[in-house]
């Protein structure tokens, strides 16, 4: 089943928004646990990618209730952000909603964990946008 992704456009290119998005994460007292280059990984092996980087953070007093009401919640966290640009160059911020990510699980749709990960991902990839 695919699921749908929430995307931002952004307002600078793929390496500046996500130097914003990072800042934001630590700023708001996340913690960043991976910052991924795609196209550093494409360039290593020859390969052509336009840019793409991803960035895993979280903040445990968020992400611990989740896991504490499903365990298998730990496969879908960390949080994920990915910046790329598309084929037209534009620059996007793409994550997955977190109330659709572990709709599957045994979480209840109202649970307060819920509200304050999409509010996070809501307030960090705009502030990271440039809107």
């Amino acid at each position: 089943m695919e699921r749908p992704l929430k995307k931002i456009a952004a307002n600078q290119p793929v390496p500046d928004t996500m130097d914003a998005l990072e800042s934001a994460v630590v700023n708001a007292g996340a913690r960043v646990f991976a910052r991924v280059n795609h196209g550093a990984g494409a360039a290593s092996i020859d390969q052509e990618l336009a840019p793409s980087e991803l960035l895993v953070f979280g903040n445990p007093k968020i992400g611990t209730p989740a896991m504490q009401a499903d365990p298998r919640a730990g496969l879908f966290l960390p949080l994920k952000v990915l910046v790329y640009q598309d084929a037209d160059g534009q620059v996007w911020l793409a994550y997955e909603d977190p109330a659709e990510m572990l709709a599957d699980l045994d979480i209840p749709a109202d649970a307060p964990f819920l509200a304050a990960m999409t509010g996070a991902l809501g307030k960090l990839t705009s502030a990271a946008a440039g809107n």
